[in-house]
């Protein structure tokens, strides 16, 4: 069972609803000795872009524990067989001379930098990270950083350092989730602060595609954690079940990347589209929470086996409500991590079945592919048939 294979259609369901939609990917990793154990090599990432038809990728090195000089070069090396397709960025340690190796890979061909506060246990008041910002603003650089889980705060110095610095382009990953309750109000006076995707709570997602300006937003899959196609059919289902032009979700999906990788200055693409009235859904609401508490379970070694029961119970709902095919298409995609999951017990991407489910259940508006509502689903319950 191939995981690409299983959810391609909810990308392709994503790309038909846009026309001249393409990706590029601001968030990827390479290397082999991440702590975590994570890896990829340059040609597993560029199979993954092409599978995705994406234009392109900034692409760093995963953490390394003795130092990034080596893997910098690395990334450089795998960019320069890569044709074009990856942006290489160089990786800095703030406690470990940042800016002489900064220096030396930009004139070696890195395109930007990226900044791990969590890996390299710093925070961004530090004067090294000022010295890096600096650098980069001198050339109009993008500065990518971690503000996603495990650290504190640093939503206040990042935006001091985007005033600072109005040329460089500040990328803070992860839909800036440390700081997103609040940045938000001040993003849009700040068109040099940007947010990747790189994320995948349904909540945030929403927070982020509501509150953020369109034009400061840039996908992302935080590959090889997840992968650039699959990505796109969770995250880019929030901008169209929000409502974001076509235009706008182009300038995500890619626009505005494309611009910080050539060097142009950045594109507005409108002021946030802001919080709209939606009735709720309860029905769906409850397959939501059901799923995603089963997904933060597993990650955290707990059995999902309770929670992805109430899910599929949640599921039952009668034929005749309008959003039927959606809670069948949920039931399909449990259905796929079930399978996946026995063929796969240990890989970590086969919760991109259960994030997708958490997604659709908050998205009903979106279309749900059609290999999938032909799909033949399980019997239902009586009393459900029944209504």
């Amino acid at each position: 069972m191939n995981l690409f294979d299983e959810l391609r259609p909810w990308a392709d369901v994503v790309f038909d609803q846009v026309p001249g939609l393409e990706l590029f990917d601001a968030h990827t990793h390479l290397g082999q000795n991440d702590p975590d154990g994570m890896k990829q090599t340059g040609e597993e990432l560029v199979t993954a872009l092409e599978l995705a038809s994406a234009r392109g990728a900034f692409t760093f090195p995963f953490h390394e524990p003795d130092g990034y000089a080596a893997a910098n070069d690395a990334v450089l090396a795998a960019a320069h067989d890569a044709d074009g397709l990856l942006v290489p960025f160089c990786r800095v340690n703030p406690h470990d001379s940042p800016v002489p190796e900064a220096e030396r890979s930009l004139a070696a061909g890195a395109k930007g930098i990226k900044l791990h506060p969590r890996a390299e246990q710093f925070t961004l008041d530090h004067p090294q990270v000022r010295s890096i910002v600096a650098l980069a603003n001198e050339r109009s650089l993008p500065v990518l950083i971690h503000a996603g889980r495990g650290i504190p705060a640093l939503g206040l110095d990042a935006v001091e350092l985007a005033e600072e610095f109005p040329d460089v382009r500040l990328i803070l990953a992860h839909a800036g989730i440390c700081d997103l309750s609040w940045i938000w109000r001040v993003a849009g006076d700040l068109p040099n602060l940007l947010f990747d995707t790189a994320w995948w709570i349904p909540a945030d997602l929403e927070a982020l595609f509501t509150l953020v300006p369109p034009g400061q937003i840039v996908f992302a899959s935080d590959a090889p954690y997840g992968n650039t196609f699959i990505s796109a059919a969770f995250q880019l289902r929030w901008a169209l079940q929000l409502g974001m032009s076509h235009d706008q979700i182009r300038s995500i999906a890619s626009g505005q990347s494309l611009r910080i990788a050539a060097g142009e200055p950045l594109k507005p693409a409108g002021p946030p589209i802001g919080e709209r009235e939606r009735a709720p859904h309860l029905l769906l609401d409850r397959v939501a929470f059901f799923v995603l508490f089963s997904a933060l379970g597993q990650m955290r070694g707990v059995d999902p086996t309770e929670m992805l029961a109430l899910a599929r119970l949640a599921c039952d709902v009668p034929d005749q409500i309008d959003d039927a095919p959606v809670f069948a298409a949920i039931r399909s995609l449990l259905d796929g991590y079930d399978a996946y999951s026995a063929e796969h017990p240990d890989e970590r991407r086969r919760m991109t079945f259960l994030i997708l489910a958490a997604t659709v259940a908050k998205t009903p508006d979106v279309p749900i592919p059609d290999a999938v509502l032909n799909r033949d689903s399980a019997p239902r319950s009586a009393s459900a048939r029944s209504g």
